[in-house]
């Protein structure tokens, strides 16, 4: 008997759907092939909600979304909706609620796919970046004292828990064991500086190493990974790391990959549902166009697959992506791809069909 799963879908904002659309087609795709059935339940989450009801989530939604095995989300960012609005009230709610402690970011660059560092190429570029989700200074704890008098004082304050910082640490560890690509795992953080947060973080860090002698365990300041990442990325296997430091890397990182369309990530309990995202805006000036490129919403589906064990199905169309982005597509940029948006899905969908699994 073939498996189903259920997945909730957040279209979103912009090109949301447009890029969403075109990969369940690529799910549907896999699944036809693989002999699995995906159940899709729509939400209709997003600005134009928030525009006609008020109301950015309703009471029932995060116990309607924990109740399927992943949830695929196109993109949140409205222009008639002040920012910070939607992302606390959808992204942070989500990650918070459902308790997606891990920020998981693949950092791979595709055959055919323009590189801004100069002489690296695809062997160089594919590291993969463990990112706490839901500790950090994301929390919120703060506040302000004589706001908006000359004496104004705001004070954000980082949490870091035994707990949140150990289950990241270890799933990182064992993400980097079933990767087996260099078996490297490198601790991100600030230890000369941030010396109460990072000592935690490195404590643990060691200890649960410990537990995995075969991986090779090294730590680097925030400041030297960036230098890094442009300078000698094929150095990274696996990198570790807290909440804020994690979100900044991981946009540079989307660069030296070619860009935002083809940045993909997920936002995971490994115990309960995952989310996953293209890591791009939901770029509403193309709303509607059908010239966005789809291919990061197509690769988090990969990842949307890979989580719930469908490692072939996810594996191929991570191939059928390179097959387009080495073959076929003019550039990723969107108007101009060569494609249309429903074009790219197209030959995605055609290759996971038939390309070889």
């Amino acid at each position: 008997m073939s498996k189903t799963y259920n997945i909730g879908v957040i279209g979103g904002d912009g090109t949301g759907p447009e890029v969403i659309a075109e990969g369940i087609k690529v799910l549907e795709s896999a699944a036809s092939r693989f002999g699995f059935k995906l159940e899709f339940t729509r939400y209709d989450f997003g600005g134009e909600r928030y525009l006609k009801t008020s109301e950015v989530l309703p009471e029932s939604a995060v116990t309607d979304l924990s109740r399927h095995h992943a949830i695929f989300l196109g993109a949140i960012g409205h222009p008639k909706v002040k920012p910070g609005i939607l992302e606390k009230g959808i992204l942070l709610k989500l990650r918070f609620d459902l308790d997606l402690y891990i920020n998981l970011r693949p950092v791979k660059l595709f055959p055919g796919v323009e590189c801004p560092l100069k002489d690296k190429g695809p062997r160089d570029v594919d590291f993969v970046v463990v990112r706490e989700n839901t500790e950090g200074l994301y929390t919120g704890t703060g506040g302000f004292f004589k706001k908006g008098t000359k004496d104004e004082v705001a004070v954000q304050e980082s949490i870091n828990t035994r707990k949140g910082v150990e289950r990241c640490v270890r799933y990182a560890f064992e993400y980097c064991k079933k990767r087996n690509k260099d078996r490297k795992i490198t601790l991100c953080g600030k230890t000369n500086v941030l010396t109460y947060a990072f000592d935690l973080w490195e404590r643990t860090f060691y200890e649960v190493g410990s537990e995995y002698p075969e991986i090779k365990a090294d730590y680097a300041h925030v400041d030297a990974i960036t230098m890094w990442f442009v300078k000698n990325p094929e150095w990274f296997d696996v990198i570790v790391t807290d909440n804020m430091f994690g979100d900044i890397i991981t946009d540079l990182g989307a660069m030296i990959q070619g860009g935002m369309g083809v940045a993909a990530g997920g936002n995971i309990n490994p115990e309960g549902t995952a989310m996953f995202e293209p890591i791009g805006g939901s770029a509403p000036k193309y709303a509607g166009q059908n010239v966005i490129n789809p291919l990061a919403a197509i690769c988090a589906g990969a990842m949307l697959l890979d989580h719930l064990g469908e490692t072939q199905a996810a594996s191929t169309i991570e191939n059928s992506v390179m097959e387009v982005t080495g073959k076929h597509l003019k550039s990723m940029a969107a108007g101009y791809m060569g494609y249309t948006t429903t074009g790219v899905g197209d030959l995605v969908a055609n290759l996971v069909s038939k390309i070889q699994a």
